[in-house]
Parts: C-alpha cells; structure tokens; sequence
C-alpha cells in the first residue's frame, strides 16, 4: 500500500479548489435564486392586476343590468327609460365613488389646464377672464391623481369695444 504524501502547498491547493468549488455553487444557488424570485414577483404582480380589474368589472356589472333593463321596458312605457337611465347615472356615479373617484367640481374656479379641458369660450360672463363658467362633461379625480379632466366652458374678456368696457378709446369716461 503506498500512501502519498501531501505536502502543505498542495493540501492548500486542494483547499482552495474545494473553497472555490463551494463559493461557485453558493453563486448559482443565489442566481437562481432571484430569478425565481423575479418570476414569482412577476406572477404575484399579474395576479393583482387581474383581482383588480375583477373587482372593478364586478362593481360595474349592476350598472350594465340596469341599463338592460331600462331598454327592455322602454318598448312598454318610453317615458319611464328617463327615470330609468337616471337611475343609472347614479349607481354609476356610486361604483366610482366606491372606487374612490370624485367629480371635479370646477364651476367658479380658475381654470386649470391640469384638471380642465377646455372647450367653450364663455364672452357673456360676468365671471372674471380664466373662470371656468360651466361643466360640459364632469372629470374625476381620486385625490391628485386624475382619471378624466373636466371638460368645460371658460369665461374670457369681453371683445374691444364692447359695451362691457368702461371708458373711451383712451380709457377716459
């Protein structure tokens, strides 16, 4: 039986290789590691997407039922669609109050190109020039963060020589 001996540079060498060996194996464990742990964030993160748009589809859904049946009994009585479809409007406005949306309530306001639309020019307003007279078409917002901006008209100075100016052509009475 021959028995080699080690000596201390190669019992270091195979020391390291093995440390080497170990420390390599650590790092792919670790790579695949976050890989998995990028897929699952990935999964998780598509999964509430889809929970989300279910709710929100789900809260809608009354909405829809309403307006079918405001349609079927219009053929019977088409003056009650009009009360129908109010009805409608306001459980509409209810699901986007429950999902934490309110009206943007512009009217009297300086315009803001932010959270307004422009879409009239208002002439015949007392309203100072930039004040947003009427609401066309409501916008919602959940605090900051603006699902649809208001769409509105916006007062504007009167036109030269108009018999709202005071004043003659130097500015004089």
């Amino acid at each position: 039986m021959s028995q080699v001996n080690e000596t201390p540079a190669q019992t270091a060498a195979d020391s390291t290789e093995r440390s080497d060996a170990e420390l390599r194996d650590q790092w792919q464990r670790a790579l695949a590691e976050v890989e998995n742990t990028r897929k699952w964030a990935a999964r998780n993160a598509a999964d509430q997407r889809l929970s989300e748009r279910l709710a929100v589809s789900a809260a809608w859904l009354p909405v829809l039922d309403h307006l079918d049946l405001a349609l079927q009994h219009a053929e019977a009585d088409p003056q009650s669609i009009v009360a129908g479809v109010e009805q409608v409007r306001e459980q509409a406005r209810r699901v986007l109050s429950l999902l934490g949306f309110t009206p943007i309530d512009a009217t009297g306001e300086p315009f803001d190109p932010l959270r307004h639309e422009a879409a009239e020019v208002d002439r015949d307003s007392d309203a100072p020039p930039g004040t947003v007279t009427r609401i066309i078409r409501p916008g919602f917002a959940k605090g900051d963060r603006l699902l649809r901006p208001a769409v509105v008209a916006v007062s504007a100075p009167p036109p030269m020589g108009s018999e709202h100016q005071t004043g003659g052509p130097d500015g004089a009475d």
